[in-house]
């Protein structure tokens, strides 16, 4: 794939926020978009409209598709429906997830198990629906929505999220290695807290069990306090659309030159640095045990 190449992309997750903003971002930079979301024809209905409505208006290529990330003959459908109408698929954009808010003791097991299936096994239905496509034509580029929070400092009440996020990272990471030789690359873009621009904060699910939460009232306002410091930390130009910035210009990168992670995080939490470090130090381990040739991915960390 080149700038001149029309790619075929996959978004998950993209009826609001960041994966909405990437999928009109991408189709203004010309790409084929398929913006997934559940329930297309029903409560989404009218935010499959607005992108169709948008993509209409301005001559781009946008179709809303119906993928739940957690039933894998929906996202065997949704693929099968690309590949027949496109003859090809070229990336994968992984964003779909939920956000809980919570003291962690507060979430059941079952609970948390939800969190892991959306934000964890969603992306591995999805990525068996699409590599057996991808390894056919030797070619594509998974791309992961992550989080600084895998690398970066971040405050409670966030347990089982980014304990999912953290296991997403790092199948990600494993998985680069083992469809390198496919032609496949891997990218990971790393946006830090938006406390305004997505509706990930106010959809968040707090735990059912509100007694154990109750149990936490002497740490419990700390949730609201650090939300205002977040936002006062938070540089006014800081707005989510710099995600969809970045994802559009590592897709449209040549094959070969793309970043492995590029943090965007306008608080500076420390993920850009641990991520600096450790990305060095992982090239240099996969070289002491023979396998330094495995990624020709770049390795630079924007």
């Amino acid at each position: 794939m080149n700038q001149a190449h029309k790619s075929v992309i996959l978004v998950t997750g993209a009826s609001t926020g960041i994966g909405n903003l990437s999928a009109r971002t991408l189709a203004a930079a010309g790409h084929i978009v398929y913006a997934s979301m559940r329930d297309v024809e029903g409560r989404n209905a009218p935010r499959a409209k607005e992108l169709h409505d948008y993509a209409a208006e301005n001559g781009f290529s946008i179709k809303a598709l119906e993928l739940d990330v957690l039933s894998q003959e929906s996202a065997d459908r949704a693929v099968q429906v690309i590949v027949k109408e496109q003859g090809v698929l070229d990336v994968v954009m992984h964003n779909a997830g939920h956000l809980v808010v919570g003291v962690t003791e507060a979430f059941s097991p079952e609970e948390m198990a939800k969190v892991y299936d959306t934000n964890v096994l969603g992306t591995q239905r999805v990525n068996r629906a699409a590599l057996p496509y991808m390894r056919a034509q030797e070619s594509g580029l998974l791309l992961w929505i992550s989080s600084t929070t895998v690398r970066g400092g971040f405050p409670p009440f966030l347990g089982p999220y980014v304990a999912a996020k953290a296991a997403m990272d790092s199948l990600a990471q494993t998985m680069a290695y083992e469809v390198a030789p496919f032609g496949i690359e891997t990218s990971f873009v790393v946006p830090g807290a938006f406390t305004k621009g997505t509706s990930h904060f106010p959809n968040a699910t707090p735990p059912a069990d509100g007694e154990t939460s109750a149990a936490y009232a002497r740490i419990n306002g700390l949730l609201d306090e650090v939300g205002d410091r977040l936002s006062a930390l938070t540089p006014d130009d800081a707005d989510p659309q710099a995600v969809a910035d970045e994802v559009a210009r590592i897709v449209s990168l040549p094959a070969g030159q793309r970043p492995v992670r590029s943090v965007i995080d306008f608080v500076g939490d420390g993920a850009a640095e641990v991520t600096e470090l450790s990305e060095k130090l992982r090239i240099e381990f996969l070289e002491r045990i023979g396998l330094g040739g495995l990624l020709e991915a770049a390795v630079t960390v924007d």
